[in-house]
């Protein structure tokens, strides 16, 4: 666990260390909040809710969750930090998690810094405040996913726009399987036990149904073993990184 939390420490540093952690949080707070009020228009709805809010999340993750995550063996790669990481006490698991837990939380201390939404909305009108609560714990656990998914990504290139481009890519992959558009192209030919395990892993449909209050154990698993799963993979492919 200290070689975790040591790990931690040394990527929160160096996000915070560099324009990339500003960067990314006031580009996140301002279109978060340009979207909720003129796209979403959240004031003319009337309504004491932050679903105007929320609805864009997935879609700015789409973005800049693959620009965080884009960096973390991509670049390690480029500059031949990876060797230098890896000769550390430590193991590939102990890496890799470290890594993903840092830009988690990097990204929640984002998500965290939209607290003024819901004091407004609290000001404002009498919100079901566990239901804004469930939003955040949906968003954040989006987040993971997809920062899961483009951290394995990220170890097979170290080129960073090539990471970012196939990251993005494999995320809207997993954000927009569950619609019908995406359902019609698989229910034509696949058996229906593959076309409805492919729109269960709908990170749109998950979130969209956390965000109105429904925390249900399936949704937590789902997201537990899109995490885990893009971790190991992570692992396995530093690791033939390291060896070769």
């Amino acid at each position: 666990m200290r070689a975790i939390v040591a790990i931690i420490r040394r990527e929160l540093a160096a996000y915070f260390g560099s324009p990339l952690a500003y960067v990314f949080i006031v580009i996140f707070l301002a279109l978060a909040g340009s979207m909720t009020f003129f796209l979403g228009g959240w004031l003319e709805r009337g309504r004491a809710d932050l679903q105007g809010f929320f609805n864009w999340h997935p879609w700015l993750y789409l973005f800049l969750v693959p620009a965080v995550g884009m960096r973390l063996w991509a670049e390690e790669r480029r500059t031949g930090t990876l060797e230098f990481l890896m000769t550390l006490p430590i193991t590939t698991a102990q890496a890799v998690i470290g890594k993903f837990i840092a830009g988690w939380l990097f990204i929640g201390s984002a998500l965290l810094l939209t607290f003024p939404m819901w004091l407004t909305v609290n000001y404002l009108g009498d919100p079901d405040n566990g239901v804004i609560l469930a939003s955040y714990l949906g968003s954040w656990l989006v987040a993971g996913a997809m920062l899961a998914i483009s951290a394995a990504v990220s170890a097979l290139t170290k080129n960073q726009v090539i990471a970012f481009v196939l990251a993005a890519a494999a995320c809207f992959g997993f954000l927009m399987s569950g619609i019908e558009m995406v359902q019609a192209i698989f229910s034509s030919w696949a058996p229906e036990v593959l076309a409805r395990t492919i729109a269960d892993l709908s990170l749109l449909t998950t979130f969209n149904q956390i965000a109105e209050g429904v925390i249900d154990l399936r949704y937590l698993i789902l997201f537990g073993s899109l995490i885990v799963t893009s971790l190991f993979i992570n692992v396995a492919v530093v690791e033939l990184k390291k060896g070769a």
